[in-house]
């Protein structure tokens, strides 16, 4: 079973990736953050995590307000490095750990946390920076990643007892994953600052000591609080902090300060943290109970005959497939697609298998492939093909004889007023 092995904390101000980018980690200035750092980066040299699980929040580069979650978890195989308007920094981007990923998305929501799930989109400062100063980078990561993005710009935003409560369960869902794999928790933000409007600059180490001492020893107490006393005591970005109780709540109740360390340098006060696990094997019955307890949704529906639920599995099988198919609702793609497929299959990358299933019109191929249907509807809408030859053609029967079982004999497709 998959272990955690501790957990650290740790600002990610841009500050961080600007002093690694321009060399000015032995500068006066910024010298003091990178010594912070050094206790972590040796920790993390020797215990050799197999994959970090990484909680940030995005800044407005990646997720925007069109669709914003509180809880957004990453399922991609790789992550890159984000432009924030400067052009992205020169770093790799790194693996993810897919199946964890999934593994966990499934638990945490079999225990009520309501997730959404990305892919695609590449990760801004709130992950890059402190990284790049805690892991070796060239050629490559020496670990790979599971991110947590937490949405904490647009309120209503999670309670700090949510984010707790969060950490508990991920605990679980780490802890009952069946692959021997060492999991380190980080957790990224804070501490005190506040970066807009009139309190613009706004700092309290009294408060971040603190909120430390708390967050290491009585972390409940802090739960308590409520997010107007956060942003009163550490400025309104620096409630950002609550997501360092994701962090605490997955691991042990008592857990061994190895490092902590504070500067404030200048807009934000940097500190880090880090605490290694005190866990004990749990009980073999525990982690099958709780693997009952996260397919107890869908326990028996592989008795239903011809259905096959979209899951996070089947979701990354067929994803290039469905994205490909998604951009039907764009007008110059599906021009594209009716004059130059064959074009089209290429730039996309799709597989000669992928090909084959769409150059045949294989509607219930693709189906059994990982496509899901409402992607198919958009590809028969471009065709021209009424949605009822699709269904027929999913059940192996003639249109002919499929519309004679339904209450009104009738073909429709997809509302739209362009010619086909």
């Amino acid at each position: 079973m998959a272990r955690i092995i501790g957990g650290l904390a740790v600002s990610h101000t841009p500050t961080i990736g600007f002093a690694v980018d321009h060399d000015k980690q032995h500068e006066a200035a910024w010298a003091p953050i990178f010594e912070g750092f050094e206790p972590i980066k040796v920790w993390l040299k020797e215990q050799q995590p197999d994959v970090l699980f990484y909680i940030f929040n995005d800044h407005v580069t990646s997720f925007f307000f069109d669709h914003y979650g509180a809880f957004s978890l990453g399922v991609d195989e790789r992550y890159e490095v984000a432009d924030e308007g400067g052009n992205p920094r020169s770093l790799p981007g790194i693996g993810g750990h897919a199946a964890l990923s999934r593994h966990i998305g499934e638990s945490l929501m079999a225990d009520e946390f309501d997730m959404s799930f990305f892919r695609d989109k590449p990760l801004d400062h709130g992950f890059f920076s402190p990284m790049s100063a805690l892991l070796p980078h060239e050629p490559d990561w020496p670990v790979e990643i599971v991110p947590l993005q937490v949405g904490v710009l647009q309120f209503p935003i999670p309670s700090a007892l949510r984010c707790y409560k969060l950490g508990l369960a991920l605990r679980r869902a780490i802890e009952s994953y069946p692959e021997d794999l060492k999991v380190a928790i980080v957790a990224t933000g804070g501490v005190s600052h506040q970066v807009h409007g009139e309190r613009c600059g706004f700092n309290n180490p009294e408060w971040d000591a603190q909120f430390v001492d708390l967050l290491v020893n009585d972390p409940v107490r802090l739960t308590e609080m409520t997010l107007a006393e956060f942003a009163t005591l550490g400025g309104l970005e620096g409630a950002e902090v609550i997501t360092w109780l994701i962090m605490r709540g997955a691991l042990s109740a008592t857990v061994k300060n190895l490092h902590q360390d504070y500067y404030l340098p200048s807009m934000t006060g940097i500190a880090t943290l880090l605490l290694e696990n005190q866990d004990r094997p749990v009980p073999a019955e525990v982690n099958a109970r709780h693997l009952a307890h996260m397919q107890h949704q869908l326990a028996g529906i592989e008795k239903l005959e011809g259905t096959y639920p979209f899951t996070l599995e089947r979701s990354a099988k067929g994803y290039r497939l469905n994205k490909f198919l998604h951009r039907m609702i764009e007008p110059e793609w599906r021009e594209r697609f009716l004059a130059e497929p064959e074009v089209l299959f290429s730039e996309a990358g799709l597989s000669d298998e992928e090909r084959d299933l769409l150059r045949r019109r294989d509607w219930r191929g693709l189906i059994h492939y990982g496509v899901i249907f409402f992607v198919l509807e958009k590809l028969a809408a471009v065709l021209g093909i009424p949605n009822l030859q699709v269904y027929a053609a999913m059940r192996g029967e003639r249109l002919e004889d499929f519309i004679q079982t339904r209450n009104q004999q009738v073909l429709y497709s997809v509302a739209g007023k362009a010619k086909r």
